[in-house]
């Protein structure tokens, strides 16, 4: 499964990504695999594009023996790697928030101190990820006030460290994109991006506390974290932007901004716009159908799939990984 998961999302996207590994042999070979994809030995080790999700922690406090074997080897193949920490509130970790932080962040200072046993400077990402239970159940709920809460301390915690720092939120307990799913990861996602975080996990697609993805989801997400993103941007304070002298220009001029040279100028730089969001009149959106979000969610998927196809790894790359890993499963089609 780790090589057959390498692959896959390797050739699915040219962004850069993560993976997991649960056998220490598969690292050597994915690496592998990666320098083939990139034309010659030694090229993953120079532009290392994927970092190794390396959950090490049996909490509390122990480290997992497969998986701090293979952080070990992600080590050595120069692949870098998330230290994850994931206890949960109440069962893995303290029921006190402040508790389970310090847990989370405790474990992760032990791994950051064996990778750099190992090899000092090695590129790593703190990852916090302290979960929550409902504690009427025992459920992990993914997406609770107390989740975004502590997510966003872990990111706050890490950076006064002067550490890079991922966090998961936006794991929505809801089944389905809907009122609930969006309230849940707007919440959690905002507060993680403005406390700080450097990388935020599961920010997009995940429902049901991450036992589901929604392809829908991930579209409509695609709003939300640009909407997010201009939040943590803020507001740009030049002499420019103060606007004086645009609104002496309106003042006697055409008294109003629309067709101000300022406004044409800043549609793209200083606005965001939603893919799939309705901004329309009640009357034209009727017109237009009256659909909602989690329809137009699902055309653009539908075209997507039908459309888009990733050629980012030569064929010729391709067909050597093919022959050298012959446990590789999934058909491409087309991608090939």
């Amino acid at each position: 499964m780790d090589i057959n998961t390498a692959f896959a999302t390797m050739m699915g996207t040219s962004k850069p990504q993560g993976t997991s590994m649960f056998e220490p042999e598969h690292v050597h070979e994915i690496a592998a695999l990666y320098d083939m994809a990139m034309g010659g030995e030694g090229e993953f080790r120079k532009r290392p594009f994927v970092m190794a999700n390396n959950t090490f922690v049996v909490p509390p406090l122990r480290f997992a023996h497969d998986s701090a074997l293979c952080m070990a080897e992600q080590v050595r193949v120069g692949m870098p790697i998330n230290l994850l920490s994931a206890g949960q509130a109440g069962a893995t970790s303290p029921a006190a928030l402040a508790g389970s932080l310090v847990q989370a962040l405790a474990e992760c200072l032990a791994a950051l101190t064996c990778v750099n046993l190992i090899s000092p400077g090695h590129p790593c990402i703190m990852g916090l990820w302290p979960f929550v239970s409902d504690l009427r159940t025992g459920a992990m709920s993914g997406g609770s006030g107390e989740e975004a809460i502590l997510n966003a301390a872990a990111a706050q915690v890490t950076n006064y460290l002067g550490l890079p720092v991922g966090v998961a939120a936006g794991m929505a307990d809801s089944k389905l994109p809907d009122n609930q799913a969006g309230h849940e990861k707007g919440l959690a996602i905002s507060l993680a991006a403005n406390a700080g975080a450097n990388i935020i996990y599961e920010s997009a697609g995940m429902l049901a506390s991450i036992m589901a993805c929604s392809l829908e989801a991930m579209v409509i997400d695609n709003d939300m974290l640009g909407a997010i993103n201009r939040t943590v941007r803020g507001i740009e304070i030049t002499p420019e932007t103060l606007s004086t002298q645009a609104m002496r220009d309106v003042v006697f001029g055409a008294g109003h901004f629309l067709g101000h040279e300022q406004t044409l100028s800043m549609m793209q730089s200083e606005y965001t716009y939603p893919l799939v969001g309705d901004r329309n009149s009640p009357d034209d959106w009727v017109d237009a159908g009256a659909k909602n979000v989690k329809d137009r969610a699902h055309e653009y998927v539908l075209r997507t799939l039908a459309t888009h196809v990733p050629d980012h790894v030569p064929a010729e790359n391709v067909a050597q990984i093919r022959a050298a890993f012959d446990n590789i499963r999934l058909d491409t089609g087309r991608l090939d």
